[in-house]
C-alpha cells in the first residue's frame, strides 16, 4: 500500500502554490535591495524559509502575504546585521514585449513617448518618497494587498497603513502636479 507522506504532500502543495507569486516577490525584492543579485538571493532565501515553515501555515492563510512578510523580515534582519538603514529601490515595472513596443511605436510614436515619459515620471516620483511610503505604495497600488494584509506584512496597525498610504499619495500628487494640469480648454 503506497501512501504519500505528509512531508511529500506538503512539498508539492508548497511548490504549486508558491511559484505563482515568484514574479511579485522578485519585484518586491528589487524594491528592497536595488540589486538583481541580492534580489535573487532574497527570493531564494524567502522560498527556503517558507518551504521549511509551510507545514505550520494554516490552510486558509494568505500565502502571498505570508511570503511578502517573510521576505521583508529577512531583509530587515539583513539590514540590521549590516548596521545600515533601509535601502529601497525604484519600482521596476515589467517592460512590455520588445516587438510589441516596436510595433506600437511605429503606429503611435507620440503615444509611446508619452507612456514612457509618464512611467519614468511616476517611477521617479515614487523613488523620491520616504522609504516607508514607497513600501506601502508598492504593496497596495502595485501588488494589490488589502490594508489588513499590508498591516500584517509591515507589522503595523491598519490605521498606520492607511495613514501612510494617504500621505504617500498626497506627496505623489504634489510631485506629479506639473504633469497633469487639468483638462484642456479651447
Amino acid at each position: 500500500m503506497s501512501q504519500t507522506s505528509p512531508a511529500g504532500s506538503s512539498q508539492i502543495d508548497f511548490s504549486q502554490a508558491a511559484l505563482e507569486h515568484l514574479d511579485a516577490l522578485y519585484g518586491f525584492a528589487m524594491v528592497l535591495t536595488r540589486d538583481r543579485g541580492e534580489a535573487e538571493d532574497l527570493v531564494q532565501e524567502t522560498y527556503l524559509r517558507a518551504f521549511r515553515a509551510f507545514g505550520r501555515l494554516a490552510p486558509d492563510s494568505n500565502l502571498k502575504g505570508w511570503l511578502f512578510a517573510i521576505m521583508r523580515n529577512i531583509r530587515l534582519n539583513q539590514l540590521r546585521h549590516d548596521q545600515s538603514g533601509p535601502q529601497f529601490v525604484e519600482i521596476d515595472a515589467e517592460e512590455p514585449d520588445r516587438m510589441q513596443v516596436l510595433a506600437q511605436a511605429a503606429t503611435e510614436p507620440h503615444a509611446t513617448l508619452v507612456q514612457k515619459v509618464e512611467r519614468e515620471q511616476i517611477r521617479t516620483a515614487i523613488e523620491r518618497l520616504p522609504a516607508h511610503y514607497r513600501e506601502v505604495v508598492l504593496l497596495r497600488d502595485i501588488e494589490g494587498f488589502s490594508y489588513q494584509q499590508i498591516a500584517a506584512i509591515l507589522q503595523r496597525p491598519a490605521g498606520t497603513v492607511m495613514s501612510r498610504l494617504g500621505r504617500a499619495r498626497e506627496q505623489l500628487r504634489a510631485l506629479l502636479a506639473h504633469w497633469y494640469t487639468g483638462p484642456a480648454t479651447h
